[in-house]
């Protein structure tokens, strides 16, 4: 039997058992060893305010529409998480390229075993060397660079990355790795603190300063480059646009709710000519997408960790057992606690 977390309503967390399916010839089972919680999608099921609670993307038309003719949210098995990384325990009688105990990373959700393909496996195998705790980090690293290149960054230009949250403390070390100077800005002092210790050029908070001002002060009133919104509030995506100098780029790669309240289009954004672009995990920039793929996102982060230009360990700051789930997330939705990234360990990472 395996055992799985569930959202069974907003704010409502519970463990599930499920029966261990057979394996088919060319199939693997994977004991996972570790599942990280995003502060963000997964945050957002959670509470109970992510879009698709009530409405549904059409696969066709990829419009959003009122989920009144479809099944509701929830039960969501597995928390919709997609941080994961499993030990394989088990090979199907056609697998030749997979070793028992190979270490492999992927989106599975919060549960204890999953079954994939021998090819998927191969493809998804962490580099030997690495920590396997740092598999947790194939979704929130390639979601981080995958901004860096929309953010289209040159040598020696200003980058200003608000939200200091787990994708923008990696976001702010590829800025730099990319050639640029970067500005990180949240409201939160812990975060400012680790990202300063990360190797930040300036940190603001943005909750005791005009970021916006300030970044014009420091740029001789030019403004960044480039900036980048990871917060996923409008407040911040409005700063950001603010920060930037004429003609500037914002990349908007948080996660959104609601309306768009604390926006004013009719300022910076129209008067300064501000260019504001979508960055998502599904989809690689059109001018990019010959040469980049998600698999190329997921193996240049742990390349880079490999050759200790990319710090991500330091980010983890809570490691909960598997079975403590319920209050791993109770902590993070009310903020109990300063933190980052938050695993769950299952039985056999112990």
């Amino acid at each position: 039997m395996g055992e799985t977390l569930v959202f069974t309503a907003p704010r409502t967390i519970q463990a599930e058992a499920y029966d261990e399916k057979p394996l088919q010839p060319d199939e693997v089972r994977l004991a996972t060893l570790y599942s990280g919680i995003s502060a963000g999608t997964q945050l957002t099921a959670y509470r109970g305010t992510n879009p698709m609670v009530s409405k549904r993307r059409n696969p066709e038309s990829n419009l959003f529409e009122a989920r009144t003719d479809y099944a509701p949210l929830y039960p969501i098995k597995g928390c919709w998480a997609y941080e994961e990384v499993g030990k394989v325990v088990e090979a199907g009688s056609g697998v030749t390229t997979i070793r028992i105990g190979d270490i492999v990373y992927g989106a599975w959700g919060h549960k204890s075993t999953h079954v994939t393909n021998e090819a998927y496996a191969r493809e998804h195998r962490l580099p030997e060397g690495l920590d396997p705790v740092v598999g947790i980090y194939s979704q929130m690293g390639a979601i981080a660079l995958n901004a860096v290149l929309d953010a289209n960054i040159h040598v020696g230009e200003t980058v200003a990355v608000f939200g200091q949250g787990v994708p923008g403390q990696i976001a702010a070390q590829l800025v730099r790795l990319n050639g640029g100077s970067v500005i990180v800005v949240d409201v939160d002092d812990y975060r400012l603190d680790v990202a300063r210790k990360l190797g930040a050029d300036i940190v603001l908070n943005s909750g005791s300063c005009d970021a916006a001002k300030e970044i014009k002060k420091l740029t001789g009133n030019r403004g960044a480059d480039v900036a980048i919104d990871f917060s996923g509030f409008y407040p911040a995506l409005h700063e950001a646009i603010r920060s930037c100098a004429y003609n500037g780029r914002v990349v908007s790669a948080g996660f959104y709710q609601g309306e768009g309240a604390g926006l004013y289009l009719g300022e910076e954004f129209h008067h300064n000519r501000i260019q504001v672009i979508c960055s998502q995990i599904g989809g690689i920039a059109p001018e990019l997408s010959h040469r980049w793929d998600r698999l190329r996102l997921e193996k240049t982060v742990f390349r880079l960790v490999q050759e200790g230009k990319l710090r991500l360990q330091e980010l983890i700051t809570h490691v909960v057992p598997f079975r403590d789930g319920k209050r791993a997330y109770q902590m993070l939705d009310q903020r109990t606690e300063p933190g980052l990234q938050v695993v769950l360990a299952f039985d056999q990472a112990t």
